[in-house]
């Protein structure tokens, strides 16, 4: 199937990220595909250009699930947690959430 051009790690790959991107961070995306026996030289490869746009990725995850941001240090836990099991990275969680009202 492969010599076919049937199966593609490569195709596979970026349609994987792509449909992704917009609920999930770099990090649960990647340990998706390893899980999967993706190679890590693939992976680097698709996964570089969401680089530059995973803060707007992650702005529009927090923005429907929250809406409002954070007024205590319980409600800022609990919506870092929800951040952070979606696979994104910390410091772009800390952006999102000691944003001031736009």
């Amino acid at each position: 199937m492969i010599s076919e051009g049937w199966l593609s790690n490569e195709r596979y790959c970026e349609q994987f990220i792509h449909a992704k991107k917009n609920k999930f961070g770099r990090y649960k995306i990647i340990r998706e595909l390893e899980e999967k026996g993706i190679d890590h030289s693939l992976i680097d490869q698709y996964m570089d250009p969401l680089k530059n746009q995973e803060l707007l990725y992650a702005k529009q995850v927090w923005q429907k699930k929250f809406k409002l941001l954070p007024t205590s240090k319980k409600e800022w836990s609990k919506q870092a947690r929800f951040m952070q099991s979606r696979g994104f990275d910390v410091s772009l969680i800390k952006k999102i959430l000691n944003a001031k009202e736009e």
